[in-house]
């Protein structure tokens, strides 16, 4: 299946970013003020953390290409798919906020700068084994190490393992034959995809996908610029697209 070109109509809610192509991000400075009431559909949720670390605009590492990513790939599954997803809006909640329960899936962006204390890795924990999905985008390098050391505290048992062309979240929607021959934004290291799994088994419920050495989110923010080439972009949004089709069917 062929991904559509990204068009002015299907993007419309682009609103004048900044990040490593050099524009202004848009970033919402009342943070999580601007998030949609629950209605049934589905609707991207972006997780918030703690941290003293800022990026561009000073804005913290989990705000990264937001609003705009979040809004993109709502709008481009809406387009070419059943799912009946809400392009007026996303979400935005902490691990604790009760709220979150509401959601099936839920994106968090650079979790090499994320630390997590007992009432949210408990909270995450429960939200994983009662049927979340989580993505993890946009770390790379060592940025691995504390990844794991904050789901170890989330899962203390649970295994990350790697991904291959055969796993069926690559064939949730579009058909992702070669995932390690992706090309991510930054360059330089090899893109893999980590995931875990449900009791540690690799024939149930995937839990979450850990996109290392990679920034989806990017392409996302970013495809209607003309500062990505198209056929980058549109396979970002494959990936994208098959997250979501499997979170919400898994």
């Amino acid at each position: 299946m062929g991904l559509v070109v990204m068009t002015a109509g299907v993007l419309a809610l682009a609103q004048s970013p900044r990040g490593f192509f050099g524009l202004e991000r848009s970033a919402d400075p009342d943070f999580g003020s601007a998030n949609v009431p629950y209605d049934g559909r589905f609707t991207f949720v972006r997780l918030r953390y703690p941290t003293d670390v800022g990026g561009f605009r000073r804005e913290p590492p989990w705000l990264h290409d937001y609003p705009t990513a979040d809004t993109h790939l709502a709008k481009i599954v809406k387009e070419i798919s059943k799912v009946d997803a809400r392009v007026d809006g996303s979400n935005i909640f902490s691990l604790k906020d009760p709220e979150l329960t509401k959601y099936p899936i839920a994106y968090m962006s650079e979790p090499g700068f994320w630390l997590v204390d007992e009432e949210e890795a408990i909270a995450l924990r429960r939200y994983l084994m009662k049927g979340g999905f989580v993505i993890f985008d946009d770390f790379r390098a060592e940025d691995w190490y504390n990844f794991e050391a904050q789901m170890r505290r989330v899962m203390p048992d649970g295994k990350m393992v790697l991904l291959d062309a055969s796993s069926p979240i690559f064939h949730s929607f579009f058909e992702i034959e070669a995932p390690e021959k992706f090309v991510p934004p930054y360059g330089g290291l090899p893109p893999r995809f980590y995931g875990m799994f449900e009791d540690n088994d690799p024939t149930k419920r995937l839990l979450l996908i850990a996109n290392y050495n990679n920034d989806l989110g990017e392409y996302w923010e970013f495809s209607d610029t003309g500062y990505v080439p198209v056929d980058l972009s549109n396979e970002a949004y494959k990936y994208g697209a098959n997250y979501v089709l499997y979170g919400l069917t898994h």
